[in-house]
């Protein structure tokens, strides 16, 4: 190799080096911007009323907001009952989806209908109508039926919104299964309910719990159909939160506290699921 070459070669790895250093600082920036806003309120969440609507910190960090939050009741509610409320509305919607999804999903991957594309298309065009514009006909049907202030109509309204999303989501993991296996199962005369119990559902695990995570997520956090429709006694953790918004003096660091405490399930969820979860986002459940 001459001399020329290898002065090109290293310039090559040099810029190389440089690039990835650049990408990983870039990444560092993204994260940080990110994580700010989660930071700067579980800080503030730690600090007295005075100290949180002043940014300092003379009387020192504290878990008293904490304690405030956990004894308190926003309204009528309190946190023990706002939790179980969420808990309940948001497993028996996924468990649901879920149940709904992995069947056809199934059907429009392993065995797919005429005109396909046309039955996903539909699915997710359910998604494209504003959430604000079908709170009016939905309220008038609610109050009909007597559902007003339940845990049904969140449930029903939760299972609406995520089937379509975990449709789509359980369709592209199911591609990603090997045919070679699946035609194998069917040559040794494996029932359709076994190919999906030995031969599926192990490969598809990883995106299956990614696709039932987002799920309880979405349903968790759902706001706008939960002031509307459920602002009795069944209100979820979303409006236990704003409950402790206050307009007899500062109420800041309670919030922040009380949001920590809503946001943990579900980041305690992710934590225990991230190895799954990723590997069904990012590689389509196949190793």
């Amino acid at each position: 190799m001459t001399g020329r070459a290898r002065r090109g070669s290293r310039l090559g790895v040099g810029e190389s080096r440089s690039a990835i250093i650049g990408i990983g600082v870039a990444a560092w920036v993204v994260g940080m911007l990110w994580i700010f806003p989660v930071a700067w309120t579980l800080l503030t969440s730690f600090k007295t009323e005075q100290d949180a609507s002043a940014q300092t910190l003379h009387n020192g960090l504290t878990f008293g907001r904490y304690s405030d939050v956990s004894h308190s009741t926003t309204g009528t509610l309190s946190l023990s009952a706002a939790f179980t409320n969420s808990l309940v509305v948001v497993g028996v919607s996924t468990v649901i989806v879920m149940l709904l999804a992995l069947p056809a999903a199934y059907a429009l991957a392993i065995r797919p209908v005429p005109k396909w594309r046309d039955v996903l298309f539909f699915f997710i065009s359910t998604k494209f109508l504003p959430i604000v514009a079908s709170i009016f006909p939905i309220y008038v049907y609610a109050q009909k039926w007597n559902l007003i202030g339940t845990r049904t109509i969140l449930i029903v309204l939760y299972i609406a919104i995520n089937l379509p999303l975990a449709i789509w989501m359980l369709r592209s993991f199911f591609v990603e299964v090997p045919r070679e296996l699946i035609e194998a199962s069917e040559i040794d005369g494996t029932s359709l309910f076994n190919q999906l119990r030995s031969v599926i559902l192990p490969i598809a695990a990883p995106g299956i719990a990614a696709t039932a995570l987002l799920c309880v997520i979405f349903a968790w956090n759902e706001y706008f159909y939960a002031i509307q429709l459920n602002f009795a006694g069944a209100s979820t953790m979303p409006q236990w939160v704003i409950g402790n918004v206050s307009t007899r003096g500062n109420f800041l660091a309670k919030l922040s506290a009380a949001s920590i405490i809503a946001c943990l399930p579900v980041v305690l969820a992710g934590w225990a699921a991230q190895k799954r979860m990723i590997r069904g986002l990012s590689m389509g459940a196949i190793k």
